[in-house]
């Protein structure tokens, strides 16, 4: 039996917490380098620094997925609980990283936001699949890629508007100015806000329901790592295929966020992070350049995290045009993927010969074509390939393929690729371009039919 079609505001309404999911991604991966940097870390540093965000979503999702396939509550339902948890803890997060005074506790915090993060977002997907028809995925997933590029521009330009109304970015060495600190206040308030307007607004069906949806009944009696170790076994070749691609698209993504704002503060504004150890403070004139410096990196800081905000807004309305079209007609999903992930890496190769910084606009236009479609596409298509009553789970193992080239380029992939083309911080962004082309021609392994072209929507007599 087949669910029946929603609505676009049922949907929408489905799809919003992911606003403030997306205001929490943002802000990590467009400010926490600048954060590391501010408390001294070096640029070969920052990678590794960043190991927690793989770690913890390798570790957190597997097992969120197995327990919100397995979790009912007539109040909250099966994935709403996680939805709400993970908001909770993750806004406390967002609102203590910037106060971080060491190194080691700006870490740790990201290991508190990332894993909390994981909470809310994996169950976001299989929600999708829950409670929309296999003619409706591609469209739901797409919706919540709109939503995503929404937050994602709004929170990465923050810091930068905040400025703009007054908020000081100088600080002395080692501390955190001010224009950020209120951009992540904010960002801890619309993702609470954000869920609870999903969890409020969305409901989820029974296991009854979807017992009778499926045909089948929803769960076993296995244990959490029995079913987990038994579904590792039960991956669907598609599944496979389609983690040849994750892996080069988020060794690239995971090299954006790590590494371009050192890059793009040293390359394009000429504006590389002052290190404190090398001035003597106890002299006027050293503590003098060193605030100089400090304020002219931290101001590029904010100008680079508002060009990366351009590839939300570009995101943003590549999935507006593919909400339009797949609201109505078929799409062939392994070359809209493959052509949107060469644009992308266009777009980073194109860094490299940048001196013009309102030229960042195209080349982040073009990633959010990628990112865009890296967000919608493989979960359609993954999404049409695996067993319905087994959806969380599925979902949580396939962020395998996400974590482990992150973990991969934290534990030195990223350095050692990008030295291999010279000494500068902007290599890492030609590392990033190359990996997204691999990633584009890495869909012709997908040979699955129903995965590449579904019927997004019936056409109305």
């Amino acid at each position: 039996m087949q669910k029946p079609k929603l609505g676009f505001w049922d949907i929408w309404n489905m799809s919003f917490g992911f606003l403030g999911i997306q205001f929490g991604f943002a802000l990590q991966g467009g400010f926490m380098s600048r954060i590391f940097q501010t408390l001294g870390a070096v640029k070969d540093e920052i990678p590794l620094l960043w190991i927690a965000a793989p770690l913890t979503g390798l570790l957190v999702q597997p097992i969120i997925g197995f327990l919100s396939d397995r979790t009912w509550s007539s109040r909250l339902g099966r994935r709403r609980p996680y939805f709400l948890v993970g908001a909770i803890l993750s806004s406390i997060a967002l609102f203590f990283v910037p106060y971080s005074s060491a190194l080691w506790m700006a870490a740790g915090f990201l290991w508190i936001l990332d894993a909390s993060i994981n909470i809310s977002m994996e169950p976001f997907r299989a929600l999708v699949a829950d409670k929309l028809p296999d003619s409706q995925r591609s469209y739901g997933f797409v919706m919540q890629t709109l939503i995503i590029g929404i937050g994602t521009f709004i929170a990465s330009s923050l810091p930068a508007l905040v400025s703009m109304l007054g908020v000081s970015d100088e600080a002395p060495a080692g501390v955190i100015p001010p224009s950020v600190k209120v951009a992540f206040a904010i960002g801890a308030f619309v993702f609470l806000i954000t869920i609870l307007w999903t969890v409020f607004k969305t409901k989820e069906y029974s296991p009854q329901e979807m017992e009778k949806y499926n045909g089948e009944t929803e769960n076993d009696d296995a244990g959490m790592m029995e079913s987990i170790s038994k579904s590792y076994s039960l991956i669907p070749p598609t599944m496979i295929k389609l983690g040849v691609v994750q892996f080069f698209s988020w060794f690239a993504f995971f090299t954006m966020w790590s590494l371009a704002t050192p890059a793009l503060t040293e390359s394009v504004f000429e504006a590389p992070a002052p290190i404190a150890s090398m001035f003597d403070m106890s002299d006027a004139i050293e503590s003098a350049a060193f605030d100089t410096q400090n304020t002219a990196y931290q101001k590029a800081a904010n100008s680079v995290g508002g060009y990366m905000g351009i590839y939300g807004l570009s995101s943003m309305v590549f999935a507006l045009l593919l909400t339009l079209y797949t609201s109505r007609r078929r799409i062939n999903r392994k070359y809209v993927h493959m052509t949107c992930l060469i644009a992308g890496g266009l777009g980073f190769l194109m860094m490299n010969y940048i001196t013009d910084p309102t030229m960042l606009i195209l080349s982040f236009t073009l990633i959010g074509i990628a990112w865009g479609s890296i967000l919608s596409m493989p979960y359609a298509m993954l999404s049409s390939s695996v067993n319905p009553k087994q959806m969380g789970l599925m979902m949580g193992i396939f962020n395998m393929f996400i974590v482990i080239p992150q973990i991969i380029a934290a534990l030195g992939g990223v350095n050692w690729t990008s030295s291999l083309l010279g000494d500068g911080a902007i290599h890492a962004m030609t590392v990033a371009g190359i990996a997204l082309v691999l990633a584009g021609v890495s869909n012709f392994l997908i040979t699955d039919k129903n995965a590449i072209t579904y019927q997004i929507q019936e056409l109305d007599d």
